[in-house]
């Protein structure tokens, strides 16, 4: 039997009624791609539909919040406390906690009465994480009914009635007489559905001794928030001193803002079960500068770790990166080294292959000790600039350090040299017979030659790793045992000069 299509024309309302159905409505139209395009615009009125819908729901929003404190540790995980007002009756309370992390590991909450009268036992818990979207919408519609709103030229409007059979990578609608995928129109809902939420939220589900008003403290651990170390080393023209700048980069991409946040910061390894958790945003930004009386925020230790407390609260918006300054110390002193090392692998084989040219690393050395600077140093990168003739600061180098305690060194390798370089060959190897307990002997020669094209004289360290029991026979230089199995020479090399250093070598396995 032909069924007639449920086509209505729409009569004459008043202006608060048609501003409900344009503003509950998405926007469909054709298109090469998808079939239809989507825009919609959330209610006022559909809001509170969906607050009617759970009575008892009590809604804890921002404006509520009294206070705001974060921990970031170094590692895509932040501790979130969040103390909000709430007034709950005797009984059963359901709190709709608004604007969690997106990123919460909802396991992790805990929560307590900072103030009030309450005596709370936690009955149970929901994250509703499913966001309320024109996608999202549809699919919470499929197998249920929905207007379809035209307009003809002259704007009279019609209403037809279909159901949502799909929503997967188009739209499809079932009408009385047919079935269509490409609809132009605009599409009307009754209501949103209660699992979908404008925010992510943390539903509560309570039980309070007594009934008053106080505040609560919702703890929880989140990914999305991370941060790092950067330090900005400037050298002083005489070559032995300079100053250091850290800085501390905020990493926000837990899909929230917090806002007058008190934080603090963790350097070291936590150690965390390994789970499924989105990686962290990350983005290079350029160092912004800041003025140096800017206070420091405070260290101390916790545990195994040190604790970073910056000085304010402070805004951390969503997908922003923010930097806040970690200390400023002056004219703190440094060496420069040039150094050269060997291959190990030649103690033990005989080489046919000559000469092998070998870098010669550009290194900076300090002591993480003495007025601002000797404070732990959170892992980072320090970047290192020099002051050419026309007193313009250049970039030299930069280098990792990982967590350094007070009163450590710390060796920065910035490059390679250009002027000064360096060849080894193997001039000569032996295969011994046992000797003693050792099962196998090897004697090898080797000769190094190093250059230096500059207008002034350097000098070039030497390191050799050695494998084994070793002992050398012979040298061209004396040289230090720094190690069980590093040998180290200190070659001085003239202005547009060179030098040799030879030694012969008896190891034993």
């Amino acid at each position: 039997m032909h069924r007639t299509p449920d086509i209505r024309p729409i009569p004459q309302r008043g202006a608060a009624h048609w501003r409900f159905i344009a503003a509950t409505s998405l926007a469909l139209c054709s298109s090469a791609g998808m079939g239809m395009g989507m825009a919609m615009a959330t209610a006022t009125a559909t809001a509170t539909a969906t607050a009617t819908a759970t009575a008892t729901e009590q809604r804890i929003d921002d404006t509520a919040q009294q206070a705001l404190a974060i921990t970031i540790y170094n590692d895509n995980l932040a501790l979130v406390k969040d103390q909000r007002q709430v007034a709950l009756e005797q009984g059963e309370n359901r709190l709709a906690w608004r604007n969690v992390s997106v990123k919460i590991r909802p396991e992790t909450a805990l929560l307590k009465a900072v103030s009030g009268p309450f005596d709370l036992t936690r009955l149970e818990q929901n994250f509703d994480f499913d966001l309320l979207t024109p996608t999202s919408l549809l699919k919470k519609y499929v197998g249920r009914a929905v207007q379809v709103i035209r307009a003809n030229d002259a704007g009279e409007r019609t209403a037809e009635t279909a159901t949502v059979l799909a929503v997967n990578e188009g739209l499809v609608l079932r009408y009385a007489d047919r079935i269509e995928t490409a609809v132009v129109g605009h599409l009307a809902f009754p209501d949103v559905p209660e699992t979908l939420r404008d925010q992510p939220t943390l539903v509560l589900h309570l039980e309070s001794g007594q009934s008053g008003t106080g505040n609560l403290e919702l703890a929880y651990l989140t990914g999305g928030l991370s941060w790092k170390a950067d330090y900005v080393a400037d050298l002083a023209p005489d070559g032995q001193t300079m100053d250091l700048n850290g800085w501390v980069t905020l990493t926000n991409a837990s899909g929230i803002a917090y806002r007058k946040a008190q934080v603090q910061l963790v350097a070291g390894a936590v150690n965390q079960v390994a789970q499924g958790r989105p990686s962290a945003f990350r983005e290079d930004r350029n160092l912004m500068a800041i003025a140096r009386e800017a206070p420091m925020p405070a260290e101390e230790s916790l545990a195994e770790y040190h604790l970073y407390t910056l000085p304010r609260r402070t805004d951390i918006l969503h997908q922003q990166t923010k930097q806040v300054a970690l200390l400023s110390a002056s004219k703190v002193p440094f060496v420069r080294e040039l150094i050269v090392r060997g291959q190990p692998d030649a103690y033990q084989t005989q080489t046919g292959d000559g000469w092998t040219k070998l870098p010669v690393a550009s290194t900076l050395t300090f002591v993480n000790r003495d007025g601002h600077l000797g404070i732990p140093l959170p892992k980072g990168v320090i970047r290192v600039y020099s002051k050419d003739r026309r007193d313009n600061a250049q970039f030299i180098g930069e280098d990792a350090i990982e967590h350094t305690p007070k009163n450590e060194t710390v060796v920065l390798k910035l490059g390679e040299s250009f002027d000064v370089t360096a060849r080894r060959k193997q001039t000569d190897f032996k295969k011994l017979g046992r000797s003693g307990a050792y099962a196998f002997a090897f004697e090898a020669a080797f000769e190094m030659v190093l250059k230096n094209a500059k207008a002034e004289a350097v000098t070039v360290k030497v390191l050799e790793t050695i494998p084994g029991d070793w002992e050398i026979d012979q040298e061209s230089l004396p040289h230090t045992k720094e190690t069980s199995n590093l040998a180290a020479w200190q070659v001085r090399l003239p202005a547009e000069g060179s030098a040799t250093l030879t030694w012969r070598t008896r190891i034993r396995h």
